[in-house]
């Protein structure tokens, strides 16, 4: 909620855009302050010498390949100096890991998935505990000035209570634009989850796990956002990101000349 209240106003605009545009924006974003961490945070005088030692080691070896003993004694000088580069090149990363997890974590819960949208049917359930058997109950309420009411503006689309079968049980729903709670009732349990119904970019956590001794889980369906497209196969909020930000940040580090 912390974080939420810090990135939101940061990055809640570019909710508004395509998931492909947003992701793209924050990559570059991303890649652009990791690579100006990296040029404040090191010696760019060092790192070229390192690297430049490093390729002359390289081609020693090549030079050498007939010699065993004389290769074997470049390869330690060159590990070492291999291990002097990482060094220096560690606490930029280490400095930038931090905030990085934290943007995952933002983007997973506002572009990971598509919301469920006013009209859409969709499904919702309950995953249950090795042998466990019997019915399930679900009633769906909305808030109306602080309290929980029945929801008249959700539909559920088949009998509101179901047997479980295969250790799951499932329900399909649609409904009009707001904020609901779905109350799953086995025997004498209740078990709330909190229901999005938007046209925006914006949903609940799909998954509640329980993990008591009676349900694993509470589910609710969504698709999976696909930001990009390559001769049809459907990539994924992060494998669109890991792609834009490798681009950008080889791109950064060749404009800004950096070792």
């Amino acid at each position: 909620m912390v974080l939420e209240s810090i990135l939101n106003p940061i990055f809640g605009p570019l909710l508004n855009l395509p998931p492909f545009w947003a992701v793209l924006i924050i990559a570059f974003v991303i890649a652009l302050l990791i690579t100006l961490v990296y040029k404040w945070m090191t010696d760019q005088h060092l790192m070229k010498s390192l690297k430049d030692e490093i390729k002359t080691f390289q081609q020693q070896m090549k030079e050498f390949k007939h010699d065993p003993k004389k290769v074997m004694d470049i390869q330690k000088r060159a590990m070492q100096t291999n291990m002097k580069y990482m060094m220096h090149s560690m606490k930029p990363t280490l400095i930038t890991f931090l905030p990085i997890i934290i943007i995952f974590g933002w983007l997973h819960a506002n572009i990971a998935f598509e919301p469920i949208m006013p009209g859409q049917e969709f499904l919702v359930g309950a995953e249950f505990q090795q042998g466990v058997v019997g019915e399930m109950n679900l009633k769906v309420f909305e808030f109306v000035e602080g309290e929980k009411v029945i929801a008249e503006n959700v539909e559920i689309l088949v009998d509101s209570t179901q047997e479980i079968t295969e250790g799951k049980a499932e329900w399909r729903l649609k409904g009009e634009e707001g904020l609901y709670s779905l109350d799953y009732i086995y025997e004498d349990r209740s078990y709330s989850k909190e229901l999005l119904i938007t046209s925006e970019q914006a949903y609940k956590e799909p998954v509640t796990k329980i993990n008591d001794d009676k349900i694993k889980l509470l589910g609710t369906i969504h698709e999976k956002t696909s930001p990009l497209q390559i001769f049809g196969w459907k990539i994924g909020w992060l494998g669109t990101y890991i792609i834009f930000s490798i681009v950008f940040s080889m791109s950064l580090r060749k404009i800004l000349k950096l070792h």
